[in-house]
């Protein structure tokens, strides 16, 4: 039998980095993958799809050459192949999770190929050998969720009309037409994706609408954006059932449907717990999702529980941390997650980020508010890029001017969103980040001008 200090289940943005972490603290630690390092987000989620996304930039940057004064340029020729956009694909998800590995070799870190689960509180067994752990985190992630419709027999898989996310990154061929039936985060990125590369697209959302998670406003300018693409958007609709090419929703009161060469299946993700025999240990459970405590604690003394498996926020950068928090409260501390400033972004052209309240929850939560809005169309550096579609909307609470929520949508706007992440974290007021000095041109001017606004005192917006 082997002896570690900690186990680690998972090798994604939150066990790999957890492990590292454990390890650089002076423990002996093992980490327990069954398939490739770097988890869903190299292999299967954020590294993949955005490498589509930058793909879609790159040639629409190219037709739109003429813009910026470049000729000799058949702009009118660019295109994707799809199987070039694979290869440089699989090339950076290829260094990726080798560079994952390295680290892991390099800092000492144990690592054991195959399943684990648990033969009781403090043993694992992993291809039938026992490896016994004084604490063990589980990190294993999340899988796509299925909706509970009736679906026609023999439709899922790779070569069938049903895929999930997964599959939809190996195509090789560009569908004529999608339906994507979910307008979250993953069915919204898919949606643009794929209008982009010629299909289609039809989104299916339950909800009234898309992003529901984003500020509203923000949400109506994107919709905006996406229907000029030519994807049509349907709220408010509930799927009855799926039929070879046809999704049957009810919509207004009327079940309508909408056809696709391919359905991509978008209706979220679920934690990803079988086979780990959890049983055994009598865990406490919020639903599918392993319950936490503050410093992700299970009910099981000595077990922790991080990333999408304990279904607090389904984010890579949220797992990574939550790695580090947990080996800190392991190694005797007591350090806790703030949920409510951990920010989120959708790859789109222009981006969407965000950290805090919505002007909705701020309302509700605060009553009074004061709200700060600047357009990406009044800014320098957005002009020169060409791209000033979009807005930075702030909201504040008006008796200390207290930062609640900073919402952008635009060009960097992921690259932006960690100075009012920071902001927040360090309890940063209004006037503080107006008299933050931020180089010009930037895109980041845009941060202050928002809260100038919020004060009443906009600079450079009427």
């Amino acid at each position: 039998m082997k002896n570690y200090d900690i186990a680690i289940i998972g090798g994604g943005p939150g066990g790999y980095v957890a492990a590292i972490k454990a390890a650089q603290s002076g423990k002996k630690v093992c980490l327990i993958e069954k398939g490739e390092l770097g988890g869903v987000c190299l292999n299967q989620g954020c590294i993949p799809t955005k490498t589509l996304l930058k793909s879609v930039e790159i040639v629409n940057a190219v037709r739109r050459c003429g813009e910026f004064g470049v000729s000799g340029v058949e702009a009118s020729q660019a295109a994707i192949k799809m199987d070039k956009l694979q290869e440089r694909k699989r090339a950076i998800i290829k260094k990726l999770t080798g560079g994952v590995g390295f680290l892991l070799q390099g800092n000492g870190v144990k690592v054991y190929r195959g399943n684990a689960s648990f033969m009781n509180r403090d043993t694992l067994n992993v291809n039938g050998e026992e490896i016994k752990a004084a604490n063990i985190i589980i990190a294993t992630g999340s899988q796509p969720a299925e909706l509970p419709v009736p679906i026609g027999a023999g439709e899922k898989g790779k070569q069938a009309p049903i895929i999930t996310s997964t599959e939809a990154l190996e195509l090789t061929e560009i569908p004529k037409t999608m339906v994507i039936i979910g307008g979250g985060v993953i069915g919204i990125e898919f949606a643009y994706i794929f209008a982009q590369l010629g299909s289609k697209v039809t989104v299916v959302e339950m909800m009234e609408h898309i992003l529901p998670m984003v500020d509203e406003e923000i949400t109506d300018e994107t919709a905006k954006m996406l229907k000029a693409l030519g994807i049509e958007i349907i709220t408010g609709a509930k799927v009855s059932r799926i039929a070879g090419p046809s999704v049957y929703f009810e919509h207004a009161g009327t079940e309508k449907t909408a056809q696709g060469a391919k359905i991509l299946m978008a209706v979220g993700r679920v934690p990803h717990t079988e086979g780990l025999n959890l049983e055994t240990l009598g865990l406490k459970m919020n639903g599918r999702a392993i319950a936490v405590d503050e410093h992700l604690r299970t009910s099981v003394q000595g077990i922790y529980a991080i990333g999408d498996v304990n279904g607090m926020s389904m984010l890579a950068h949220t797992a990574s941390m939550e790695g580090m928090i947990a080996v800190e409260n392991i190694l005797g501390h007591a350090f806790r997650i703030d949920y409510n400033r951990i920010p989120w972004g959708i790859y789109l052209q222009p981006e969407l980020a965000s950290v805090g309240l919505t002007e909705k929850q701020a309302r509700e939560k605060y009553g009074k508010i004061k709200v700060g809005r600047f357009p990406l169309a009044a800014n320098g550096k957005a002009a020169i890029e060409g791209e000033t579609r979009g807005m930075i909307k702030v909201i504040i609470e008006p008796r200390y001017n207290e930062i609640l929520g900073v919402h952008i949508y635009g060009i960097h706007a992921t690259d932006m969103i960690s100075e009012s992440v920071l902001a927040m974290n360090l309890e940063a007021t209004a006037e503080e980040i107006t008299t933050t000095v931020h180089p010009h041109p930037t895109v980041a001017e845009i941060i202050p001008e928002a809260f100038h606004a919020a004060l009443g005192k906009a600079i450079h917006f009427l």
